[in-house]
């Protein structure tokens, strides 16, 4: 029986030891949130350890948390930082038990940790970026400490089995109290300063918001032209022409989305080639004369069929007179520059081709979307857009700073990751509807419809297959732009059974959609889109 207690007690012991270590966790990550509400919210510890992982994470990684979870992927990483430092805050409780100072180390190492991680960032905001992790865990660090004071009994005396020296029998009647009482101190101290924290926070974007919710955005000098009647497919199901802000995808690396002030941001333009550097504000870039256009974006990580494209209508300056207004010569006239590194108020960098942004082709720097200012998910308050390039060499949001150099001399954040340096979008089309997996009746005719996509090249032909007929042209929707993607739809007479139903597009020059299958890696997905259906 004896052993029996003492066995009861030891769990007990530990579990509250456990509980010690999860408390003094919930206390540094509180502590550490409300201190980055008063330095800066991208300091706080989770997200500096947040931005670590995902540079640190390989490139293959990343592509398939962004293929399974989606715009989930930062909340998954999120919840597994929590679960994480959860198991390891408790086993500190536990360690804390033999050696209370151990413990307490162990919490400011970790403190140590987020401190490295917020001078390491791209966007580190230098020393004040450490004071979040070092505070909080100090705080965590004097938790555990007391907590586990009340754990930690005398062994028991000789002649009950347990001489001197022998292991604690767990805590008594008064140290029990005393812990329960501490550690609902803990709770409610600690969850009064996170609430505190995220307070504070919301009320530092409340400037932000505000000054969005001012903006007037001015009559494009060069509006953009009416879509035609017949771009436009009024088919349930089918993509929409124009996607909605809410609906329209995001892919970024942003674990806090950035609250950029218009009335304090500026983009500078510098570098190599530039004989006018240039700094602009925001109202400065409202007042140059302005185009709108209707462009359609992909992100390089979306795979054949995927859900990473999405059309919008955008107003913004022309990029390359902002260029020229530099004194910036492409290298096809002479230029010394021949990349355009943007740089995001979050520390991402893009690099796009100066050729491209300066050929022509409709490339702007974003002030509006879908007749409002940029969201802030979408960049606000400037993004890039350059049609006909992947998202990840061309779609910097959050933009403050546009540098001219070289491919040779500098490589960008997703080059450093084995990402291609140009990355032109590649021809593809998709089927909308129906859904993989559906379900229809046998004789009937099933509509199958969707959109195809060649920006700055355009879509001239889709074609249908069923199983391993022939391939069948389906009828096209108008061509709004060769920068927007093309709706399409084919009616199918059905038979009984199960068939494959495979889509491809021709691109405007005539290069028809290959059916090679290649990973997003290193330069964007191809092959084909099919889906399967039933017919009974």
């Amino acid at each position: 029986m004896p052993s029996v207690r003492i066995n009861r007690r030891t769990v007990e012991r530990g579990a509250l030891a456990a509980t010690s270590g999860l408390l003094a966790g919930f206390t540094a990550l509180a502590v550490g949130e409300l201190v980055a509400s008063l330095v800066r919210p991208q300091a706080g510890p989770v997200t500096v350890v947040g931005g670590v992982a995902i540079d640190r994470t390989p490139a293959g990684l990343k592509d398939y948390a962004i293929r399974t979870f989606g715009e989930s992927d930062k909340l998954v990483l999120q919840l597994g930082i929590l679960a994480t430092i959860g198991v390891l805050a408790a086993l500190l409780g536990l360690s804390a038990l033999r050696h209370r100072r151990t413990g307490a180390a162990g919490v400011l190492a970790f403190g140590a940790v987020g401190a490295v991680a917020a001078l390491t960032r791209p966007n580190s905001g230098g020393m004040g970026d450490v004071l979040p992790s070092l505070l909080g865990a100090a705080a965590g660090a004097a938790v555990l400490h007391l907590l586990v004071g009340h754990l930690t009994v005398a062994p028991a005396a000789s002649g009950h089995g347990e001489g001197e020296g022998g292991p604690a029998v767990g805590p008594t009647g008064r140290n029990r109290r005393g812990f329960l009482i501490g550690a609902g101190v803990t709770a409610v101290a600690a969850t009064g300063a996170g609430v505190l924290g995220r307070t504070l926070t919301g009320r530092a974007g409340q400037g932000a918001a505000a000054s969005r919710a001012a903006v007037k955005l001015p009559t494009p000098a060069s509006p953009a032209a009416a879509v035609p009647p017949r771009a436009v497919l009024r088919i349930p199901g089918i993509s929409a022409f124009t996607t909605p802000d809410k609906d329209f995808y995001r892919v970024d690396t942003a674990l806090v989305v950035p609250k950029v002030d218009a009335g304090t941001w500026r983009l500078r333009i510098h570098g190599k080639g530039v004989t006018r550097p240039r700094t602009y504000t925001y109202q400065e870039l409202l007042g140059q004369p302005l185009i709108e256009r209707d462009i359609t974006l992909t992100c390089v990580s979306n795979e054949v069929g995927g859900p990473y494209v999405g059309s919008a209508r955008w107003l913004g300056v022309r990029l390359a007179d902002l260029l020229e207004e530099a004194g910036v010569t492409p290298p096809s006239r002479g230029g010394r520059a021949d990349q355009l590194v943007a740089r995001s108020v979050d520390g991402m960098t893009l690099g796009s081709p100066v050729e491209d942004v300066m050929d022509g082709r409709d490339a702007l720097l974003a002030l509006g979307m879908n007749g409002e200012p940029l969201p802030f998910d979408h960049g606000f308050p400037v993004r890039m857009v350059v049609p006909g390039l992947y998202g990840y060499v061309s779609a910097c949001k959050w933009i403050q700073d546009i540098e001219l150099t070289t491919f040779d001399s500098y490589d960008p954040y997703w080059v450093k990751r084995n990402w291609a340096r140009r990355a032109p979008i590649k021809t593809q089309a998709r089927i909308d509807t129906p859904k993989p997996f559906a379900r229809t009746t046998a004789g009937t005719v099933t509509v199958v419809a969707g959109v195809a996509w060649a920006q700055h090249r355009g879509i001239q032909r889709v074609e249908v297959r069923v199983d391993d007929g022939p391939w069948q042209e389906a009828e096209l929707a108008e061509q709004a732009t060769t920068d927007t993607w093309r709706q399409w739809s084919f009616r199918w007479k059905t038979t009984p059974g199960g068939h494959n139903l495979t889509v491809r597009a021709t691109d405007g020059p005539g290069q028809v959609q290959t059916d090679q299958r290649a990973r997003t890696i290193p330069d964007g997905a191809s092959g084909r889109h099919s889906v399967f259906v039933t017919a009974t």
